[in-house]
């Protein structure tokens, strides 16, 4: 069963150019000049209920814009979609109640009163029970270890505590679809991790479809099971986390420490540079060419320590986009892209 299915939905704007200076900006009163801006190329997806999908790509690539028209925010210029069976921008009330839409960088709770408060409107504004919506508060708030902060002002909240408190609301009426947008932005480490590990034991335990957007790749690596990277626009890659990082190139960064420093300067088989006067060196390395760039390193002085560390998820997709962004620039042909 499909949660999510699109096909071909493309979102342009027409965007106001206007030249620097008051005499044309007089002049655009009576004579505009626009262009398209596509932020979002004709998309077809099909993503199952149940799991969490994580949406990956650069600033501007498009993945807000993807996720506002999924929830129903805004209309795209040509194709159709189903959420839930629903055409999201036609907010039919019966789709509103079953889907959730959390902006890391918005507020959905009111800023001067206590989350307690807001819930309690947000419970009569979905219609729920109000002593089943209390329980389910602290049920989560349990969960996501925040119990003690519900009664505060939210303007007087750190900032991981006022993002529980926007789970904790974004959950509330129980949704079936949960579109999550940047979550665990500015958030320290040790939030990040606790909001992880909500997310995973919510999903296995009420099996919602969550639609996930982060810079923080530890997020999609740890809480995805399907994959979207899309670049200018485009989806540029379907599948789950293990098959992109197997089918991206596999860089591994070798890190040797001598015992003495080397007397000269000395080039891999590969082209990497090993410098002199250095005891510490750290060298990337293509995983096919790992045994032969080894067996060169340790012969050239004593090895005092010596370590091999995995690329991190981040990098290999900083690595793919910007392949990506050369191939899609003019000039280059579209025909390299990693497809599943």
């Amino acid at each position: 069963m499909y949660a999510i299915e699109t096909e071909n939905i493309s979102r342009v704007y027409k965007v106001y150019r206007k030249p620097e200076g008051l005499i044309n900006s007089v002049r655009g009163f009576w004579k505009r000049d626009h262009y398209d801006k596509i932020a979002l190329k004709p998309t077809s997806l099909k993503l199952e209920a149940g799991q969490i999908i994580g949406l990956v790509g650069s600033n501007g690539a498009g993945k807000t814009t993807l996720i506002k028209v999924l929830s129903g925010l805004i209309t795209p210029s040509s194709g159709t979609a189903q959420v839930l069976g629903y055409t999201p921008w036609e907010r039919d009330n019966a789709y509103l109640r079953q889907m959730s839409l959390l902006l890391g960088q918005k507020n959905q709770l009111w800023w001067d009163i206590s989350p307690v408060d807001s819930f309690a409107l947000l419970a009569r504004i979905y219609d729920l029970d109000l002593f089943a919506a209390r329980k389910r508060v602290m049920e989560l708030a349990q969960k996501l270890q925040c119990e003690k902060v519900l009664e505060t002002q939210l303007r007087r909240l750190s900032l991981g505590e006022r993002m529980k408190m926007e789970i904790i609301g974004a959950l509330l009426h129980e949704p079936k679809v949960l579109f999550l947008d940047e979550p665990t932005i500015g958030l320290d480490i040790i939030a990040q991790e606790n909001i992880r590990d909500f997310l995973l034991s919510y999903v296995a335990s009420r099996g919602p479809t969550i639609l996930l957007t982060s810079h923080y790749m530890d997020d999609i690596a740890q809480l995805s099971k399907h994959l979207l990277l899309i670049s200018q626009g485009e989806i540029v890659y379907q599948g789950n986390v293990q098959e992109f990082t197997g089918k991206a190139e596999q860089v591994k960064t070798l890190v040797v420490h001598y015992r003495t420093e080397l007397a000269q300067d000395y080039s891999t088989p590969q082209g990497a540079v090993l410098k002199s006067g250095q005891r510490e060196h750290r060298l990337q390395v293509k995983s096919q060419d790992l045994a032969e760039t080894l067996t060169f390193i340790t012969q050239l002085a004593e090895v005092h320590d010596l370590k091999i560390e995995e690329t991190d998820f981040e990098d290999v997709v900083k690595k793919f986009l910007e392949k990506e962004s050369r191939i899609l620039s003019p000039g280059h042909r579209n025909a390299s892209r990693i497809q599943t």
